[in-house]
């Protein structure tokens, strides 16, 4: 076909159909030059003279055009759809393990609250039997008389208390002979006393034995009266079974 005929046709062409055909035939263009330049070819170092006659194509190679425009957007369109997957995916995942975290963190959290409401309630339990234990103590001290009587019944309700064994009678016995009933009597004359540690109170109860043998509850000092009775108790209940077993200096 001559240049001249094919300018004819052209011109019997709409706006719409030379545009379509611009398309088409720079993608088939483009699809062609890639198929006749091999992978492995070098790049000419000349430029080559482009050719000024009109590229003609027939019907078979515009629908090749089209035919591979429409596999480029098909495989446009796939690669976005497999982005907007991969997308999904990685959000659900950090989204997964964002719930995980918050889970972990609110566990211990809970489990945190739990260990000090734990703490709290063993804290005041603690503080209500000491204060319990502290009324019991100061209203026994009520109950009994502050003589040589009242001082041995609650030396006696103590010794029944902690299992240690011993009579009214065999702790009277002992006490009149001790110290006359008198709970600040100091022994300045036998050997205890020469090797500095003499024998105090109701009871001549030297320091060390009153140390190790002191029973919870009552004052740790020898003349108190209460607490020197009841660590003498103790001690002879350790050494002879009761204080009633006592007849003698010990």
């Amino acid at each position: 076909m001559s240049a001249s005929r094919f300018t004819g046709r052209l011109r019997n062409l709409n706006k719409t159909q030379k545009l379509s055909a611009a398309g088409v035939s720079a993608v088939a263009a483009a699809a062609l030059s890639l198929s006749l330049v091999p992978g492995h070819a070098e790049a000419e170092t000349e430029p080559q003279a482009l050719s000024a006659s009109p590229v003609i194509f027939d019907s078979a190679s515009s629908k090749q055009a089209r035919a591979i425009q429409d596999s480029v957007i098909q495989q446009h369109s796939t690669a976005e759809k497999l982005v907007k997957a991969a997308d999904a995916a990685k959000a659900k995942k950090a989204a997964a393990v964002k719930e995980k975290a918050e889970a972990k963190a609110k566990k211990a959290e809970k489990a945190e609250l739990k260990k000090k409401a734990k703490a709290k309630a063993h804290t005041k339990a603690k503080s209500h039997k000491s204060e319990s234990r502290s009324s019991r103590s100061t209203a026994r001290a009520h109950l009994y008389a502050n003589n040589l009587d009242g001082w041995i019944r609650q030396s006696l309700d103590i010794m029944h208390e902690k299992g240690i064994p011993g009579t009214y009678e065999g702790l009277h016995r002992n006490i009149i002979r001790e110290s006359s009933g008198n709970p600040n009597a100091i022994n300045d004359w036998d050997i205890n006393a020469r090797n500095g540690v003499p024998s105090i109170g109701l009871l001549q109860i030297i320091k060390p034995t009153f140390d190790y043998y002191h029973v919870s509850g009552t004052p740790h000092t020898q003349y108190d009266p209460v607490a020197n009775i009841t660590a003498s108790a103790n001690y002879a209940a350790d050494k002879y079974g009761s204080i009633d077993n006592v007849n003698s200096a010990y």
